[in-house]
């Protein structure tokens, strides 16, 4: 069994293409979306017209959340981008994204199974940097998880983990956001994974045991650098042109 692991879209549409495309010549069976798929400043309706008809088992990120769960003036820059794009078709299918996917051996969540928006195989440390977590501090976090492969999003990082009971926890990466800068705190908070590349990752089961590979997919950026810098996000251009903002 192999099941490719997606998150973090972020409405970078030629992003998720690139990375479908590869995904069909690894030629694995089946694809799970991590969520945070539409907001930001790049397509979203054109990713939600590409997400919508796969059907994908699909968990509601944080930003998934937030396009429908509050009125558009208290919405963040990320779903103001987006909100005025997306049809009534594309919100209530978000509405409907559960926020955990639970099938025993296997769990998929956005964050972490308890919160959408919590941190989990990192935090924010000194020098205003994702600093990965002590041992305790992920177990903390488990809850009453059971599955033996725990995959989540969120940060944007490429990680996994495996805890002593051997639980393996996987984070893919983000699909179309490698790095973002985060200025509603002082210092402003940067995040960077040194790559504009698309990722994703490949859960794998060989010999009844899990393993994950981490894959990054080049892909042409120039459309959604261009349209970011129409919308006035810099740091998002900045971030699709080498994958670096600092």
């Amino acid at each position: 069994m192999r099941i490719a692991l997606i998150s973090d879209i972020h409405s970078n549409i030629d992003a998720l293409d690139a990375v479908l495309d590869d995904i069909a010549r690894q030629g694995v069976e089946r694809i799970v979306n991590l969520g945070d798929s539409l907001s930001g400043p790049f397509a979203p309706r054109e990713t939600a017209e590409r997400l919508v008809p796969l059907e994908l088992p699909t968990v509601s990120g944080n930003h998934d959340r937030m396009l429908v769960d509050r009125p558009a003036q208290e919405m963040g820059t990320w779903e103001a981008w987006a909100i005025g794009e997306l049809d009534t078709v594309h919100l209530d299918w978000l509405s409907t994204l559960p926020p955990v996917i639970d099938e025993g051996e296997l769990l998929f969540c956005h964050a972490t199974p308890g919160d959408d928006s919590e941190n989990w195989l990192d935090h924010r440390g000194p020098q205003d940097r994702l600093v990965a977590r002590d041992l305790p501090d992920v177990v903390a976090r488990l809850g009453d998880a059971g599955a033996r492969v725990i995959a989540c999003g969120h940060t944007h990082t490429p990680r996994a983990v495996r805890l002593g009971g051997g639980t393996l926890i996987v984070n893919p990466g983000s699909v179309g956001c490698p790095a973002y800068l985060d200025t509603r705190m002082e210092p402003h908070f940067i995040h960077q994974t040194g790559a504009a590349d698309a990722r994703y990752a490949i859960l794998e089961n060989v010999g009844g045991d899990w393993r994950a590979i981490h894959l990054t997919v080049p892909y042409d950026r120039t459309e959604m650098i261009r349209r970011a810098v129409e919308r006035g996000a810099d740091s998002w251009a900045a971030a699709l042109s080498s994958g670096w903002l600092a």
